[in-house]
Parts: C-alpha cells; structure tokens; sequence
C-alpha cells in the first residue's frame, strides 16, 4: 500500500512538472520577445574614404595623412554623443593646390607649420549649410589650428560663401557631404594664414566662369548681371584679417 501511495505520489509530481515547464518556457520566450532589441551601433563617416571617392580632393587627403590631421578630424566626426559638436571640414580641390605653384608655396613649410595650415581646414563643430548666414554674422569661427589668429571669416553674399584666411578668400564650391555631426565643403582655394606664410604666396587666378548665353533683346537690358551684387546684398562676419 505504501510502494502504491509512492508511485501515485512520484505520478502526480511528473504530471505536474510536464505542464510546469511548457508554461515557464513560454514565459521566458515571451519575455525575450518583449525585450526591446538593441539599438545599432551609430555609423561613423570615414572622411577618408569619403575624400578619396568624392572627387578631387587627393592632394588635401594626402596632406591630412601625412601630417596626421586626418585622425584630428575623424575623431571628432566619430563622436556621435548626444550634444556633440561634430565638424565641418573646407576640403580645397586639387586645382586650388596646383594654383598654389602646384604646392611650391607649401613644401618650404616645416612640418609643425603643415600640420597647422591643414588644421586651419576645419572647424570643430558641424555647420549645415543653412547655418553660414548666421555664422557670417557671429564674427571669425575657430578652427582645429586654435587660437583667434587661425580663425576664419565667413562671409555669405545672395547665398554665395566664402571663407577668407590670411591671404586667401576660397569660394565654397559645393557641399560634399553634409548630415550631422559631419560637413564637407569644397573650396577653390587653399587657406594661407599670415601666421604661416609672412608674405603672399603667388597663386594663379581662379579660371573666369563661362559668359552665360545671351537670349533675344535681354543682352543689355541695365539690369546687374547674374554675379552683380550690392552693398546691401552681403551679409558679412568682419573680413579683417585675425
């Protein structure tokens, strides 16, 4: 009777297991269902590979290596941190370094006074484009080179920006890549700061842009040209030289 009681007992405890376990599985599959997935790791821009592929910017790229201002910039774009300042780098194209006598002005520069010159091509925060209006009227904006006198000055005229630095004004040309907390501009000119070169270097002219076609009696009509612009029309940070 007692072996009888046992078994029934050790029955009753299986039975009881058997429609246990399904349930506590369930539940723990259940609740690795509800646990919200982890969020993806944020993607940072490589600005090398993006200056190698973008267009001609090999000769910037190649100084920003050399002189190591490429780790400088891409550390600070691979700070995706909420309220992180981001960067904005002035990446001038190859014809800007050809003007330059095809770099003669910049290879008598000691390699301290390289490193700062392309340091002077970027700016520790990210600046959208809708942004240079009001920075035009902030006053200089500081650079990765430090200082007030590595400053540049922006200057905004109908929507045309220009960065100006020492001996150098360079026309941004175009937006290269430009989503929080990275921007890349295209200049037609290198930046040259008085800091670093004493005196102008010699820097050919920026080619004349194609005349636009003339059309029925509009060839003269009094009007400004296209690229007239008044006084009034420029929004400007002060042009002096920092």
């Amino acid at each position: 009777m007692e072996l009888k009681s046992a078994v029934l007992a050790v029955a009753a405890l299986c039975l009881a297991l058997a429609l246990l376990l399904p349930r506590v599985a369930l539940s723990q599959r259940l609740a690795t269902a509800d646990a919200p997935a982890p969020a993806p790791a944020p993607r940072h821009v490589d600005l090398a590979e993006l200056l190698s592929l973008a267009g001609p910017y090999g000769t910037f790229l190649g100084y920003l290596t050399k002189t190591g201002v490429i780790t400088t910039f891409q550390s600070q774009a691979n700070d995706t941190a909420a309220g992180a300042p981001g960067v904005t780098v002035f990446a001038p194209e190859d014809s800007a370094f050809a003007a330059v006598g095809g770099g003669a002005a910049l290879s008598n520069l000691t390699a301290d006074q390289l490193r700062t010159l392309m340091l002077c091509h970027g700016v520790p925060r990210y600046h959208p484009l809708s942004s240079f209006s009001a920075l035009a009227a902030s006053g200089p904006a500081p650079t990765f080179a430090g200082g007030q006198q590595y400053a540049v000055n922006v200057t905004d005229a109908a929507g045309t920006v220009r960065i100006q630095s020492g001996w150098a004004t360079a026309k941004l040309v175009s937006s290269v890549y430009s989503t929080s907390p990275v921007a890349v501009y295209a200049l037609n000119r290198v930046l040259l700061p008085e800091q670093i070169f004493p005196t102008a270097p010699k820097v050919a002219p920026v080619p004349a842009p194609a005349p636009a076609p003339v059309h029925g009696d509009k060839a003269n009509d009094g009007a400004p040209g296209a690229g007239e612009l008044g006084a009034s029309d420029v929004k400007s940070s002060s042009c002096r030289r920092v």
